[in-house]
């Protein structure tokens, strides 16, 4: 069997000095690609009137002092959420909080916090639901800039406090200044 003819040519015969200068040249491209890289990329929203939005965490809701009179028992943070609720472009954190009791069901309270002015701690800036109002809150979620909450309550003084046998779906929206409750189911029993 005959082969066609190849002419000998130099650089078909690899030697050790065109694999170094081949491994030379290919780290300087690698090199040199990892110097012209871009700088990090950093994901930004606009806040309303295409002014950058701000980029400060959600206020931590264990280090707020709440208006809750717990005849000295300390408070629980029993569920929170975040997100921006009036459009400025830094989040608002929900609390839903109650007193450590021993045993039994304490009513909650529902506050929306903020940063303080140093910004090392949150503050309460609104209360959604009052203690004093006797609700178990459940489901709490913050979505597209509304509150949203199942209060569980109770039809008469005799429904023992861990039964709630009434329930409304419920929504807080920022309006004008103020949170108002904007949906409301009618009160079922549970």
């Amino acid at each position: 069997m005959q082969h066609p003819a190849v002419p000998d040519l130099a650089h078909t015969h690899a030697r050790p000095v065109h694999w170094l200068a081949t491994a030379t040249a290919m780290a300087a491209v690698i090199a040199a690609a990892g110097l012209l890289q871009p700088g990090a990329a950093t994901a930004t929203s606009a806040a309303p009137g295409g002014e950058p939005a701000a980029t400060r965490p959600a206020p931590d809701a264990a280090t707020a002092d709440y208006p809750l009179d717990c005849g000295g028992a300390p408070t629980k943070v029993a569920q929170r959420a975040s997100g921006d609720l009036d459009g400025d472009g830094n989040p608002e954190t929900v609390a839903v909080v109650h007193c450590e009791a021993g045993s039994g069901t304490p009513p909650h309270a529902v506050y929306v916090l903020t940063h303080d002015k140093k910004g090392d701690h949150a503050r309460v800036v609104a209360t959604l639901v009052e203690a004093t109002q006797q609700k178990n809150v459940t489901g709490l979620a913050v979505r597209d800039r509304a509150v949203t909450a199942t209060l569980l309550g109770y039809s008469s003084p005799d429904v023992p406090s861990c039964c709630p046998d009434q329930r409304d779906d419920v929504s807080w929206r920022w309006q004008s200044g103020s949170f108002v409750r904007t949906a409301q189911a009618d009160a079922r029993s549970v």
